[in-house]
């Protein structure tokens, strides 16, 4: 009898290792081959954000371990109820005199909170050389936003490198980031990085509408040398749509690279040796309902 159900135990084992559908494991980021559904939602449970990023095939990279944080612990990305939303979202929080770049202390000028997907990501949410793929977010940028007038990027497109370290990968091909001009206005803009050339704003707009309110943005790329590019904004209380570019037909592609993915959160310029970090102030940046689709 004992024999038995030691039989049927490891039979069992078998049948599960050898199914399609791989169990995840709730810390763990599912594998290249691995199906997901693109989804990133807010569960509520803050305290496991990081494992929820994970487990759905996506990554963190959060200045938790920064000067201070290192000896007191600051959870850098965290859920939140949200009562225009009425529902959980995820809150990224950026410090202006404490947070830099992912713990990096060679690295004085900028800091970063941010989510991404990278080559251990599963295939269905990386770009390859012809795929067309869509998009979508909503976010929340806080009334008072401070901006400069260099970078505060929420959004990037960005190359991957290869396993020799040599893919034209330092810039990201498509940015949309928040600027203060030579006026002092703020703006939100869409920055292309031409490959081989320089870095030009395809479109640009008022960010006053953003403040305090929450928008959804629809971002569609074909990848590849004959590619292209558009995207949508749109305000959600009233269906206002602030921000329209596309398609417009461009280089999609960086030069040896493994795949294009996309970065969400805010990465921001701090001057040389943090000498601007009196121009900022702490923020805290609301997301929602990432998703990624290959059409």
């Amino acid at each position: 009898m004992r024999k038995g159900i030691l039989f049927l135990a490891l039979f069992a084992f078998i049948a599960c290792s050898n199914s399609s559908s791989e169990v995840i494991d709730e810390k763990e980021q599912p594998k290249p081959e691995q199906q997901v559904d693109g989804t990133l939602i807010a569960d509520g449970n803050s305290i496991k954000t990081y494992d929820l990023i994970k487990r759905s095939g996506y990554n963190h990279e959060a200045p938790d371990s920064s000067r201070e944080h290192k000896t007191a612990h600051f959870q850098h990305i965290q859920q939140v109820y949200d009562n225009q939303l009425n529902k959980y979202v995820f809150a990224f929080f950026i410090h202006a005199t404490i947070d830099d770049d992912r713990g990096l202390t060679n690295i004085t000028d900028r800091q970063r909170n941010e989510i991404k997907t990278d080559n251990k990501s599963p295939k269905s949410l990386v770009g390859q050389k012809g795929e067309a793929m869509v998009f979508r977010w909503k976010f929340c940028l806080p009334v008072g936003f401070q901006t400069t007038t260099k970078f505060s990027h929420l959004h990037q497109l960005k190359g991957i490198d290869n396993s020799s370290g040599t893919a034209d990968v330092s810039s990201p091909l498509i940015t949309l980031t928040a600027y203060s001009n030579s006026k002092g206005g703020q703006q939100l803009r869409v920055r292309y990085d031409k490959r081989g050339g320089s870095t030009s704003t395809l479109i640009s707009t008022d960010l006053a509408d953003f403040l305090g309110n929450w928008v959804e943005v629809e971002e569609k790329a074909c990848f590849g040398e004959n590619g292209s590019y558009e995207v949508i904004i749109t305000r959600i209380k009233d269906g206002k749509v602030l921000l329209k570019l596309g398609p417009e037909k461009m280089d999609m592609w960086r030069t040896d690279c493994t795949g294009l993915r996309p970065k969400w959160g805010i990465y921001r310029y701090l001057g040389e040796n943090r000498s601007w970090q009196d121009r900022l102030r702490d923020e805290e940046i609301r997301f929602a309902d990432f998703s990624i689709k290959k059409l």
